[in-house]
């Protein structure tokens, strides 16, 4: 079996195991995380209605059940919903990060303030389009940041977003090139990039945080330099001391914990 047919056979797998169990797309805009270190309640947006519904129907399926935090960052963040964490599956699935994805969300009013739930990705180099994983999630811890420092997190977020969209015009203009069999040179391609650069930076103006976030940013904290980036879809609402205990949990030089921290349920709960 050649790699490109294993990986599509591998995402089949995965797609089947999410909807085997899933009794449709149930309503529903809380879901409860039992962890081996307690319960976190997390509030899903109806602005991002794509992650909420997709959520919603990995979690009525079982798919976390018995999944691990396999990246824990003290005063960053704690990342789950990779499959192959969970050990008596007896195979290897696809990585979720680039095999099952959904189209970005963006929204200016939701952002990584601590306890923001939000969907892991592959960086912008391979997914200019800043597609989300599917499965994979993080919790924000964060710290608190002075004037100076959401100063530079606006500027690093702008240059991100100029990143991903460079990248993004560069794979359009290069495969609609290759498709009508015409050769660019690539001061040609270059001009052409630039050409489409100029509209967008043009008609878009830059990222700003509002005066909300940055109260929140400096009073409760957050991870600000991920806003406009990565898709935030809900927020902690009760056991933001559970999500310190995970951040706070030994790790070794890969930022995997040393003491393994399982998701033992998850569930669609009343408010």
């Amino acid at each position: 079996m050649n790699m490109r047919i294993k990986q599509v056979f591998n995402t089949i797998l995965l797609l089947l195991l999410i909807s085997c169990k899933a009794p449709g797309d149930a309503e529903g805009s809380y879901v409860l995380i039992k962890t081996t270190l307690g319960d976190i309640k997390v509030m899903l947006y109806d602005q991002t209605p794509l992650h909420k519904s997709n959520f919603i129907k990995l979690v009525n399926s079982g798919f976390y059940d018995d999944i691990s935090f396999h990246r824990v960052i003290k005063d960053f963040m704690i990342q789950t919903g990779d499959p192959n964490t969970r050990k008596d599956r007896g195979k290897t699935l696809p990585d979720s990060l680039q095999s099952y994805t959904l189209p970005a969300e963006f929204n200016p009013a939701l952002y990584h303030k601590k306890g923001a739930l939000a969907a892991a990705r592959q960086g912008n180099n391979v997914n200019p389009s800043m597609r989300s994983s599917g499965t994979q999630f993080y919790i924000v811890q964060g710290t608190r940041l002075n004037e100076q420092e959401l100063n530079a997190a606006e500027i690093m977020i702008n240059n991100q977003i100029r990143q991903s969209y460079f990248l993004k015009f560069l794979h359009e203009i290069s495969d609609s090139v290759n498709k009508t069999g015409i050769s660019l040179s690539d001061s040609e391609l270059q001009e052409k990039v630039s050409e489409k650069m100029f509209s967008y930076l043009n008609s878009k103006g830059d990222y700003k945080f509002t005066d909300e976030q940055r109260n929140v940013y400096s009073t409760i904290g957050g991870v600000p330099r991920l806003d406009g980036t990565y898709t935030v879809f809900g927020e902690v609402v009760e056991g933001l001391d559970i999500v310190d205990r995970i951040a706070g949990v030994p790790t070794d030089n890969s930022d995997k914990p040393l003491t393994v921290v399982k998701i033992l349920q998850m569930k669609v709960v009343p408010r």
